[in-house]
């Protein structure tokens, strides 16, 4: 996990705990657009976690079919 990835989750963590702080003292009305900034947050994170897909072949040939004889 890169540093950029480890922030946006970190951030998207911290906008949570201060949403359901806002939500408990305000309201849900007041809270609501720090909730979209987390989940939009997350969804950030899963977009650039699944844009980098990493190699699990150490060897990226495609595989050839054996020849029978």
């Amino acid at each position: 996990m890169k540093l950029g990835d480890v922030l946006i989750l970190s951030l998207a963590l911290a906008l949570i705990i201060i949403g359901i702080h806002q939500a408990l003292t305000v309201g849900i009305t007041g809270s609501y657009a720090i909730f979209m900034m987390a989940v939009g947050l997350l969804f950030w994170f899963q977009l650039r976690k699944n844009s980098n897909p990493v190699d699990s072949k150490p060897d990226s040939r495609p595989e050839t079919k054996k020849k029978k004889r």
